[in-house]
C-alpha cells in the first residue's frame, strides 16, 4: 500500500456550560441524561393529564418525551411527571418559569431530576466507610464453642 496522509478530525471540545445554568434549588449540579435533560414537576394534580403538561411545559422549549405515572388502582396521577427537553437552556427556562407557579389551582415544584450532591455533602449515602458498624457477623454454634 502507498503511505498516504490522512486528516483526522480533531474531537470537539465539549461546549462550556455556564455552572449556575446547572444549579438545582439544593445547590446539586445537574446532570444530563443519555439523549437530554429531564425536569421533575412535583406537586402534580391528580386529575392533570398530558395536555395540560404539554400546555404549561412546551412554552418553555419542544417537549422531547412527558411521562406521567398513573395510580393503578385509582387511575390518578400519582403526583409527579418527568419532561425531557434537547437543551439545557430549556430545562432550565421551564424550571425558572414554571418552579412554584400553578397548575389546575395546585403549586408545583419544579428542578432537575438527575443531579450529583453539592461539594462537600458527602458520597455515597452518607455513611464514611460503608461498612456494617456494630453488628458482628453470625457463627454457627459450633465454631462459637471452639469446633470440631
Amino acid at each position: 500500500m502507498a503511505d498516504v496522509d490522512m486528516e483526522v478530525d480533531q474531537p470537539a471540545a465539549p461546549p462550556s456550560r455556564n455552572e449556575s445554568e446547572m444549579q438545582t434549588h439544593t445547590k446539586a449540579t445537574a446532570v444530563r441524561s443519555i439523549e437530554g435533560w429531564i425536569i421533575v414537576v412535583t406537586n402534580v394534580h391528580e386529575e392533570a393529564d398530558e395536555e395540560a403538561l404539554q400546555d404549561k411545559f412546551g412554552e418553555f422549549g419542544e417537549i422531547k418525551n412527558l411521562h406521567l405515572n398513573l395510580d393503578r388502582r385509582s387511575g390518578y396521577v400519582k403526583g409527579y411527571a418527568l419532561i425531557e427537553y434537547a437543551t439545557l437552556e430549556e430545562a432550565r427556562a421551564a424550571i425558572d418559569g414554571a418552579h412554584e407557579t400553578k397548575l389546575l389551582e395546585q403549586t408545583v415544584q419544579v428542578d432537575f431530576a438527575f443531579v450529583r450532591p453539592p461539594p462537600g455533602k458527602g458520597g455515597r449515602g452518607g455513611r464514611a466507610g460503608g461498612g456494617r458498624k456494630g453488628r458482628s457477623r453470625s457463627r454457627s454454634p459450633a465454631a462459637r464453642d471452639g469446633g470440631e
